[in-house]
């Protein structure tokens, strides 16, 4: 499985950085991964569900560390390559 496309959109509020469309394989869209500023550094938030008691569950995520960390990887190098050319919504697809 590889990523295929990104796109980022930046937003300006305290801890969401910025909301993501991925791309995997040229033919299956995930929409609505978030870019948050933690105390650590930034992280990818998966799209997630409100629950009924109140809490969130993921709708789609990744099943292991490897491919977590490749998705996680390519996300924020593209959001900071956004940042870097000034913050507006930009598409990076790999061929």
């Amino acid at each position: 499985m590889e990523v295929t496309e990104v796109r980022v959109f930046p937003v300006d509020e305290d801890k969401l950085r910025a909301y993501v469309t991925i791309t995997l394989d040229h033919c299956f869209v995930i929409r609505d991964l978030k870019i948050i500023r933690g105390t650590t550094g930034y992280f990818v938030s998966m799209p997630s569900k409100k629950r009924k008691d109140g809490t969130y569950k993921d709708i789609a995520h990744p099943i292991n560390n490897e491919t977590r960390r490749m998705i996680e990887e390519k996300i924020l190098a593209e959001y900071h390559r956004v940042m870097a050319e000034g913050g507006s919504e930009t598409a990076l697809e790999h061929e």
